[in-house]
C-alpha cells in the first residue's frame, strides 16, 4: 500500500514530552502521510506545541477538542474528519511512544490484502519492552477473555496500534458505537469481525513510555470489562438462537 490517502491519527491529552518525536518519527517513516494530532485541552501544552509543528508542517494538522473526553471519542472524531476530506485508509497510534513509526511501513505492507490490520503484541514475533510482570499477565489474560468470550479470532484486540481503510470504517457503523475508553478498540474490532472483515495480525514491540504518566486506570478497566462481557453475553445468545433456529427449521 502507498501512503497517498493515508491519515494518521494520534490522541492526545498531556503528552508534551512524547509528541514532537513521535510526530518526527511517523513523517521519517511514512514521509507521503498526513497526521492529524486529536487534542483533549491538555494542560501541559500539547496541543500548543502541536500548532507549533504544524506551523512548519502542512501535512500535520490539530484537532482541539474541549476536555478529556476519552480515547474511543478522539478517534470517532478524527475518523470523522478525515472521511469527510477523502482519505482512504487510517493508523491509530498511541502518543505516549509506545508505538514505534519504524514498524508503520510493516503493517502497511500487508494492508492490501486485509480490511484491518492489528499491531500484535501477542503474536509469534510480537513483544512489549519494560513491562511489569503483572501487566503482562493483565493483559494477556484479558485478551485471552476477550477472544473466548467474544469468539474473536485474533490475539491482541485490545491493541492501538492498527490501519483500517475506509471502505471498513464505512461498514462499522460508528454512529453506535459508545465506548469512549480502551475499550474501543475492542469494540471496533468485534464489528469488523461481525462484518466479515479480513483482520490481519503483524507482530510489533510494544514499548512502555519514557515520559507522561499513563491514562489507563481502575475505572478504565472496569469500563472494559463490563462492556466486554456485556457483548459476550449478547455474542453467545446470538450464537445460541441461531443453532435453536436452524433446528427448528430442520424439523419443519
Amino acid at each position: 500500500m502507498t501512503s497517498d490517502g493515508l491519515l494518521v491519527l494520534i490522541p492526545t491529552y498531556d503528552e508534551y514530552d512524547n509528541l514532537r518525536g513521535l510526530v518526527e518519527g511517523v513523517r521519517t517513516a511514512v514521509p507521503q502521510a498526513d497526521v492529524l494530532v486529536i487534542d483533549d485541552a491538555s494542560p501541559d501544552g500539547t496541543g500548543k506545541l502541536a500548532d507549533e509543528l504544524a506551523a512548519t508542517d502542512p501535512q500535520l494538522r490539530v484537532l482541539h477538542r474541549l476536555g478529556k473526553q476519552g480515547l474511543g471519542v478522539a478517534y470517532l472524531e478524527g475518523y470523522q474528519w478525515g472521511l469527510e476530506r477523502g482519505y482512504t485508509a487510517f493508523v491509530q497510534m498511541d502518543a505516549d511512544g509506545s508505538h514505534q513509526p519504524t514498524q508503520l511501513p510493516a503493517l502497511l505492507a500487508v494492508s492490501d490484502r486485509a480490511d484491518v490490520v492489528l499491531g500484535s503484541r501477542w503474536v509469534p514475533g510480537g513483544s512489549v519492552c519494560n513491562w511489569p510482570r503483572q501487566r503482562e499477565v493483565l493483559s494477556r489474560a484479558g485478551n485471552a477473555y476477550t477472544r473466548l468470550l467474544l469468539g474473536l479470532p485474533v490475539h491482541d484486540a485490545t491493541g492501538g496500534y492498527r490501519v483500517l481503510h475506509r471502505r471498513t470504517l464505512e461498514r462499522l457503523q460508528l454512529d453506535q458505537v459508545a465506548s469512549a475508553g480502551y475499550c474501543f478498540q475492542v469494540d471496533i474490532v468485534r464489528r469488523a469481525v461481525d462484518a466479515g472483515c479480513r483482520v490481519v495480525e503483524v507482530p510489533i514491540t510494544f514499548v512502555e513510555r519514557r515520559y507522561g504518566v499513563s491514562k489507563m486506570d481502575l475505572a478504565v478497566v472496569v469500563e472494559s470489562l463490563v462492556r466486554i462481557t456485556a457483548w459476550g453475553l449478547e455474542h453467545r445468545l446470538g450464537a445460541m438462537r441461531r443453532v435453536l433456529s436452524r433446528r427448528s427449521r430442520s424439523r419443519a
